[in-house]
Order: C-alpha cells, then sequence, then structure tokens
C-alpha cells in the first residue's frame, strides 16, 4: 500500500491507523547435546537419516534443505550453499528464491557430514521419474522431492523410537542454533549460518542459553585475570 502511494497508483494508504492484532509465536523446543546424538543415533539406521543429520547441523529451514542440489556443494571447502527453496503447491513441486537476500548463503559442513553426503551421492540414481528431482541432494525410496508433511511423520516416528520428547521438525533448526550457542560458538557465526536478519535477532531468539553462555564467560575472564589455579587474590 505505501508503495501504491509513492507511486501515485492511490492518495492515500488505506492501511494507516489499522491496528493488527499480535500473532502468538509456536512455543519453541528444543533437544539437549545428549538428546541430539540419541537422535543422530536412531536416526542414521533409517533411510532419512542424511537428510536430518544435515537438519541438526546446519540449522537449515526445511524448505531449504529439502531443494539442496548436488551442485550446491563445494567438497573442497566442505561447504554448501543455501540459494533456493522447494515447495509442493497444486500437485507440483516448486523452486523459488530463499525467504529473504539474506537466507542466501554458504554454511560449513561437519566433517562427517561431507562423508555422509559423499556415501548418499554414491547411492543416489541418476535416474528419476521425477524431473525436479534429478539433482536432488534428499530424495524418497521412488527418486521423489521429500514432502515436508511425510518427513515430518517419519522425524516423530524417530523421536518415538528414540524415547525423546515430541518436536516438530522445524525445531531441528532451534536445536542446532542452541547446541551452537551452548558449546560456545559466535552468536555472529550462528546468525549467519541461520540467515537470520541480523545478530541482535538471533540473540533475542535465543536468550534462554544466554545464562550458560555467561556463566562460561565470566570463568574464562576470571581465568584471565588471576591465572590458572589462582583462586584467591
Amino acid at each position: 500500500m505505501r508503495q501504491a502511494v509513492q507511486w501515485r497508483l492511490l492518495l492515500e494508504n488505506p492501511a494507516d491507523g489499522v491496528k493488527v492484532s499480535q500473532q502468538p509465536r509456536n512455543e519453541m523446543q528444543a533437544l539437549t547435546v545428549e538428546q541430539a546424538r540419541t537422535l543422530l543415533k536412531i536416526a542414521l539406521t533409517t533411510p532419512y537419516g542424511p537428510v536430518l543429520a544435515v537438519a541438526l547441523t546446519t540449522g537449515m529451514r526445511p524448505s531449504e534443505y529439502l531443494g539442496l542440489k548436488w551442485q550446491d556443494i563445494d567438497w573442497g571447502r566442505q561447504t554448501i550453499s543455501v540459494v533456493r527453496s522447494i515447495r509442493r503447491l497444486n500437485g507440483r513441486w516448486w523452486f523459488s528464491d530463499t525467504k529473504r537476500a539474506r537466507s542466501r548463503r554458504p554454511i560449513r559442513l561437519q566433517s562427517w557430514i561431507v562423508a555422509l553426503l559423499r556415501e548418499l551421492q554414491t547411492q543416489t540414481s541418476a535416474i528419476s521419474s521425477c524431473p525436479e528431482a534429478v539433482h536432488l541432494l534428499f530424495r524418497t525410496p521412488r527418486g521423489e522431492p521429500i514432502n515436508v508433511d511425510s518427513l515430518a511423520k517419519h522425524f516423530k516416528a524417530i523421536l518415538k523410537q528414540a524415547c525423546l520428547p515430541e518436536l516438530r521438525l522445524y525445531d531441528l533448526r532451534h536445536t542446532a542454533a542452541t547446541v551452537a550457542l551452548a558449546v560456545g560458538v559466535s552468536p555472529k557465526v550462528v546468525s549467519e549460518q541461520l540467515g537470520h536478519a541480523s545478530t541482535a535477532f538471533t540473540l533475542d531468539t535465543y536468550a534462554h542459553v544466554l545464562p550458560h553462555m555467561q556463566d562460561e564467560a565470566v570463568a574464562r575472564v576470571e581465568a584471565a585475570l588471576l591465572g590458572k589455579g589462582i583462586r584467591n587474590i
């Protein structure tokens, strides 16, 4: 509406003064490091292990990692580029740009994930009945793109098998961020990995991790000032 006013298609913005009701946020849940390790152990015994491992270690959105193609991997630098998302609409698969410009980003992969993807690549057939899926990293056993709702059902079954709390598939993104912050990864690095608009947004979203980070920061500064092994001045 504001743009239409600037283009002089409207004399005034009819939405001015409208109060938008506050939308409730979905409750955020995340696995602990130990729970995440248990999840991986069970998930990697299933056909959906690789895709869930990538989700858990990169913090990508489901629409982003399900739209990854082999050409997005830089094997030498061990990075993967998020440049598109995938969705199913009216019975067809559609590729589109990422959520926002900042969402286009390279993500450094853990070494074991690189090895896992190389193994997956050797097992992936270059033939598919679905043209949209030919170059995708993650496909169904029939060679089609993975539907996010179907993956969510398999994810819940794996959680149940592992005796873990019930989470949404999207909560793997929160788990990736929470675990990274909890072990001391810079909030700026986490923000860039998630494709957030700013580091401030990341810190606001994951404020529950900050007390742990502050405890560790205080301990490190204290050790630096007093010297190793010194307890009293």
